[in-house]
């Protein structure tokens, strides 16, 4: 285990969520979802969020369909990826993303019933899952 700090992303077209993780204790929690325009965030707002949590890595999910093949999103979110890398200069991962914003649901519903349940809350809780897979192919 390190003591690293993980930036995730779970990528969308109107919704990007976003969560913090670390390394020591392989644990996440959501921040907060920003608005995308046809997968576009403000680049700027990513840009204050990797200045204050001054990242080791970005971890970017790849929405994969079932079977494993890729689909449009998932080059869309690789895209995504690489203008992270680009513009902010961040080592980047990408971890399969299949099933997380189901089990973000559940795990919403656990903690708050149908309230709890809104599209931002579940993007960033979908990062945070994405954080947790990723640890455990790092450590599992």
């Amino acid at each position: 285990m390190s003591s690293q700090t993980v930036l995730g992303f779970d990528y969308g077209t109107k919704s990007i969520g976003i969560a913090i993780g670390e390394g020591l204790t392989a644990s996440a929690r959501p921040l907060m979802s920003i608005k995308a325009i046809d997968g576009i965030p403000k680049w700027e707002e990513i840009g204050a969020i990797i200045d204050e949590w001054k990242p080791d890595v970005v971890v970017v999910g790849l929405p994969l369909n079932m079977d494993g093949t890729e689909q449009e999103i998932t080059q869309r979110a690789k895209k995504f990826a690489n203008r992270l890398n680009g513009r902010f200069g961040v080592k980047i991962a990408t971890q399969d993303e299949r099933l997380t914003t189901a089990d973000a649901k559940a795990r919403l519903f656990e903690m708050g019933g149908y309230k709890a349940l809104t599209k931002g809350q579940v993007d960033a809780m979908s990062a945070v899952l994405i954080i947790e897979s990723y640890f455990e192919n790092q450590y599992g």
